[in-house]
Order: C-alpha cells, then sequence, then structure tokens
C-alpha cells in the first residue's frame, strides 16, 4: 500500500489541478477512475418491458455470461422515454434475488410438503382442471329455457401487472370459455 500523503486530500488537489471549485476530476479517487460500469462489460443489450405495472415502461436488459447484470430504462421507448420508477428500477434484484423460486411448487390437496413438477406436468394439470370444473359446472339454460351457456365453477382475477392487451386477451379467453366472473384488481 502506497505510503499517504496530505497532498492527496481532494482541497490540495483542487488547486494544484486548477478545479478550484471542485466540481472536476480533482475531486475523483482513484478507486472511482478505476470503476468501470456493468453496462460496458454486457455480451448482449435485450429489449423488454417492466414487469410491474400495466404502464409498460421499456427497459434496456444488460446480459453478461447469460446473466443479467443490469436493467436501465429504455430511451428509445415513447412510453417512459428512458425512464423507470423506483420498482422497475430495482427489476434486476427480483431477477437475481437468491430467494428467488425457478421451479414449479406443488402441494397436494391437505399435503405438508411442497414438491418440484416440470412445467408440462403442471401445465397440464391446470388443463384438466380447469376443463373440469368447466364441465362440471356448465348451464347450459336456465329453468325457463332461456340459454345461458355460462359456467359458474371457473372465475379469472388478475392482477395490475399486465397491460390493456393482455388483459384483453384473457377477457375473451374467459368468456369463450364460458366464465362470468372476470375481475381485475386495478378496477377494484
Amino acid at each position: 500500500m502506497a505510503r499517504f500523503s496530505p497532498l492527496e486530500w481532494p482541497v490540495f488537489r483542487q488547486f494544484r489541478s486548477g478545479d478550484p471549485t471542485g466540481r472536476g476530476s480533482s475531486v475523483t479517487s482513484a478507486k472511482t477512475r478505476a470503476i468501470t460500469p456493468r453496462t460496458s462489460t454486457a455480451d448482449a443489450v435485450v429489449k423488454s418491458v417492466c414487469p410491474y405495472c400495466a404502464v409498460g415502461c421499456g427497459q434496456n436488459v444488460f446480459v453478461r455470461d447469460n446473466k443479467v447484470v443490469q436493467i436501465e430504462g429504455d430511451p428509445d421507448s415513447p412510453i417512459s422515454r428512458g425512464r423507470l420508477c423506483p420498482k422497475g428500477a430495482a427489476s434486476e434484484q427480483l431477477v437475481n434475488a437468491p430467494s428467488r423460486v425457478t421451479q414449479v411448487l406443488y402441494r397436494a390437496p391437505r399435503g405438508k410438503d411442497w414438491q418440484t413438477l416440470d412445467l408440462e406436468t403442471a401445465t397440464d394439470m391446470i388443463a384438466d382442471r380447469f376443463l373440469e370444473a368447466r364441465r362440471k359446472h356448465w348451464q347450459d339454460t336456465d329453468q325457463h329455457g332461456s340459454p345461458l351457456r355460462r359456467t359458474m365453477g371457473i372465475a379469472s382475477l388478475g392482477g395490475a401487472t399486465i397491460d390493456n392487451e393482455e388483459n384483453y386477451l384473457i377477457k375473451k379467453l374467459f368468456t369463450a370459455a364460458g366464465a362470468i366472473q372476470i375481475e381485475n384488481q386495478a378496477r377494484i
């Protein structure tokens, strides 16, 4: 380690380098000058959309060695023009959190322990239960013979983290399946 010199104090460096206001390189330490941004070492920049709210702010996702290293606002986005709220700016922490669950977990009815399932098995289980609930609770007509063509066994409660287009498609899907209880958290 180099011997400490009072001449390296920022106030002395200011006057020695001709930067009396202390707004230039004289107040930057050697350690700070050696730091490089994470974005400069990225292998690729992927365009994405913030996952939090329905605004749909654009994000630039910086990837190195198939790992997300930084997420910033996309200046090309007409919605956010490079700006992100605090939650959107912290998206990288969501992706790289050590406690993030990355496998499908399933707990059988009245079970005590969780087990991991592959995605295809879990998707098939959901589809089977959806179709069974639709079939079991289907109402074709009411007591007067008027057509109903609905099911009371399926409901949808959407979240505010999806945008208008996704909400539109979910509404179309559940309506086509015969569900009439379709709600969204953003409207409640």
